[in-house]
């Protein structure tokens, strides 16, 4: 079994084990939401429903972005696994708007004198559970996803850490109103709130370096600092210039001119660069892609 099978069957292993904890607790938030009066833990569950759809949107691209390059790729298929960090970015955002819409028409009902139902003790028994579920999604996902190099696995990682924290805001209302009694029902939807914000920069910071990369935008320039110094080790080459580089899903490609004394034979030069090749990928990883453009260079 090679490295790409076993990168693809990790990542397949826990996000079925993220689809499976997400069915089961969507389903008790909507049971102890409805039995438990409390509106915030249905909103809850709806954001749970929406962690299934991140899975299944893993599930689909991880698949094809494990594909090898062919003749219409002759990149390979890593772009779509950054699409599918991108949509999962859009997808956390529609949930953030919709939580902060939904409370703060909570909380004008409130103002205008409408009474909020006082939650019972099952919804803020589910809060605590989701809490602990998540999170420990979170850390296990994460793990994965830094261990295979996949940013749409770290992503997923994000969306469960979004539904822990949504679940914290969560048991903070229902513990205030069914603690504090219904004068006080109002700090569900106001827990809500700032739950809906964190949704919401935790999107931003999925969506916006993977459009970036869509965009086909650089590698920092410390990394490019770094690619220059590995190329520049072999003092026969001299003046690297015209660096491009850009990341495909979970590798980067490199693309760089330098020189090489006038008189130097083809056969040292394509060793030269071959030894410059075998260099960056032992940094970047073996499906970094190189290509080197070699000018003669007078003495």
């Amino acid at each position: 079994m090679d490295s790409e099978e076993q990168r693809e069957q990790k990542i397949v292993k826990v996000t079925l084990v993220g689809f499976v904890a997400n069915f089961f607790l969507s389903i008790g938030k909507f049971v102890a939401g409805i039995i438990g009066n409390s509106g915030a833990m249905i909103a809850d569950a709806v954001h749970s429903i929406s962690d299934f759809v991140t899975d299944i949107i893993v599930l689909f691209f991880v698949k094809i972005s494990s594909k090898p390059k062919d003749e219409c790729h002759d990149y390979g298929h890593g772009k779509y696994e950054t699409l599918a960090t991108v949509i999962i970015g859009l997808l956390l955002a529609v949930v953030g708007i919709e939580i902060f819409i939904s409370s703060i028409k909570t909380i004008v009902a409130y103002i205008r004198g409408e009474q909020i139902a006082q939650p019972e003790l099952i919804a803020l028994l589910a809060a605590a559970i989701s809490i602990l579920v998540k999170e420990a999604l979170f850390q296990y996902t994460k793990f994965v996803g830094k261990s295979v190099n996949s940013s749409v696995v770290v992503a997923n990682a994000w969306h469960h850490r979004s539904d822990a924290l949504s679940s914290i805001g969560t048991l903070i209302g229902i513990g205030g109103a069914y603690f504090l009694g219904e004068k006080w029902a109002v700090l569900d939807p106001i827990a809500a709130i700032f739950v809906s914000i964190l949704i919401c920069k935790v999107a931003y910071d999925l969506f916006i370096p993977g459009i970036q990369e869509l965009l086909e935008r650089s590698l920092p320039k410390e990394t490019e600092d770094e690619i220059l110094k590995i190329v520049c080790q072999d003092p026969l080459i001299s003046n690297p210039h015209n660096l491009k580089t850009r990341k495909i899903g979970a590798n980067i490609a490199i693309e760089i001119h330098v020189r090489i004394p006038a008189e130097t034979t083809v056969a040292v030069a394509h060793d030269k660069t071959d030894e410059i090749e075998r260099n960056l990928r032992n940094v970047y990883g073996e499906k970094t892609q190189v290509i080197i453009h070699v000018e003669p260079r007078k003495e």
